[in-house]
């Protein structure tokens, strides 16, 4: 029986000539993430250890993304934890204040991630590493405090479902269209525990950062992680960004998928995703009229320059509808920088948004846009349940930079041809 992309990856890492679906592994890890919420948690279970030693500096990754710069007293004291053991055990890429970016852009971008990794991270959305090819996946505190102590994690070999996709998008249809189109129509229980793989010639017309963010949202499908060939952009990406080896794996022909769906990307329209859950999705023109208050572009989603791009080609000239609150968030110092160098972050300002330090900050509530009971955002984040970015009575709408940058000009939701 033929193994698919990840049970090939997992195999290598488990030392197994095969492996297959179901089958419980132990793999070598090449790469262990924490940021400043979770890694407090792990290194608190570490102390609990016999072995108080890392199994490898430059193999572990801590990243203050979240509440970073410090937003109170429990933030800063989260931080400090994890200042110190990085300090203390020699920690080679710990990443703070000046030098952080948003853990998921940050790391790609640093070279740390590339095709045939194995990669744990004690936060969901690590299997957006997929898109260069490596097998990423999320984990709780206390398997990323195993996983620092010995360099290796205990796997459930997922099946997989196969996702063919042909033909090019239209201007102003991204990565996130897509990935909201998959979860729309599969539900966000759909690939549970399952790789999702994506394939065909369509891969191509795909930038990386369009790859990145469908990788990143696999998990909202339920799924253990999301995958993409390693094709020559990949290849380009990881040879610009790190100066570590890849090994490239390939799905057997006679691979065993449980499902698998062919997706034109020509078809493909502007989607959002309606409150609660990303599976609610319409298209922009089943939209109606949704006014709204705020809008965020940013976050481990959709926050690289590709991103920015968009919304600031979008934005140029034009003002943000008065009443609306317009949040733009860089995912990386780098990214930042290259805004300021472009011009984007003048157009942001002369817009009238504001455009703030990489944090992951209004994703999860934590601040830099927090919401108030009734209130509406559009965000170009990755997830809309009760509460998500605030009061339990606001309403988060899933949508991609182009979608988010038009609805801050119109002040409802809207198509980005509308702000034209």
């Amino acid at each position: 029986m033929g193994m698919t992309m990840t049970q090939k990856i997992l195999a290598a890492h488990a030392g197994l000539n095969q492996v297959q679906a179901g089958q419980l592994i132990e793999a070598d890890l090449d790469l262990v993430l924490g940021n400043d919420i979770t890694s407090p948690v792990a290194i608190h279970e570490m102390d609990k250890f016999e072995k108080q030693t890392v199994f490898h500096k430059d193999k572990i990754a801590l990243v203050m993304d979240h509440f970073i710069p410090n937003k109170d007293i429990k933030s800063a004291e989260h931080c400090k934890c994890v200042r110190e053991f990085a300090c203390r055990h020699e920690i080679t890429n710990y990443f703070d204040v000046g030098e952080m970016g948003i853990e998921h852009a940050l790391l790609p971008e640093k070279g740390l991630t590339v095709a045939g990794d194995v990669i744990i991270g004690a936060d969901s959305h690590t299997c957006t590493y997929g898109a260069l090819g490596a097998f990423s996946t999320g984990v709780g505190s206390t398997d990323m405090a195993a996983g620092m102590a010995t360099g290796k994690a205990w796997f459930k070999v997922p099946s997989a479902i196969k996702f063919n996709l042909v033909g090019k998008p239209a201007k102003w249809v991204s990565g996130k269209d897509l990935i909201l189109h998959i979860i729309g129509m599969i539900g966000v229980d759909g690939a549970l525990y399952k790789s999702m793989e994506f394939t065909g010639e369509g891969v191509a017309n795909l930038s990386m950062d369009d790859r990145f963010t469908v990788a990143n949202m696999a998990i909202e499908a339920g799924a253990k992680n999301g995958i993409f060939p390693v094709d020559e952009k990949a290849i380009a990406y990881m040879e610009e960004h790190s100066k570590r080896p890849y090994r490239i794996f390939e799905a057997d022909e006679d691979a065993v998928y449980d499902e698998e769906y062919t997706i034109d990307l020509g078809e493909l329209k502007s989607t959002v995703a309606f409150p609660h859950l990303p599976e609610n999705t319409k298209t922009i023109d089943q939209v109606g009229e949704v006014a709204i208050d705020q809008v965020v572009i940013g976050s481990c989603t959709n926050g690289r320059l590709e991103d920015l791009r968009c919304a600031a080609e979008i934005m140029k000239d034009k003002k943000v509808k008065k009443g609306v609150r317009c949040i733009v968030i860089p995912a990386t110092q780098k990214i930042y920088l290259q805004a300021i160098e472009e011009g984007l972050v003048q157009t942001f300002i002369r817009a009238g948004a504001v455009v703030s330090t990489p944090t992951c900050g209004p994703c999860l509530g934590g601040y830099m846009g927090i919401l108030a009971a009734g209130e509406r955002c559009v965000s170009t984040t990755n997830r809309n349940f009760v509460g998500r970015m605030g009061h339990v009575d606001s309403e988060v709408y899933l949508a991609s930079p182009a979608v988010a940058a038009a609805s801050a000009l119109t002040g409802r939701i809207s198509a980005p041809e509308a702000s034209e």
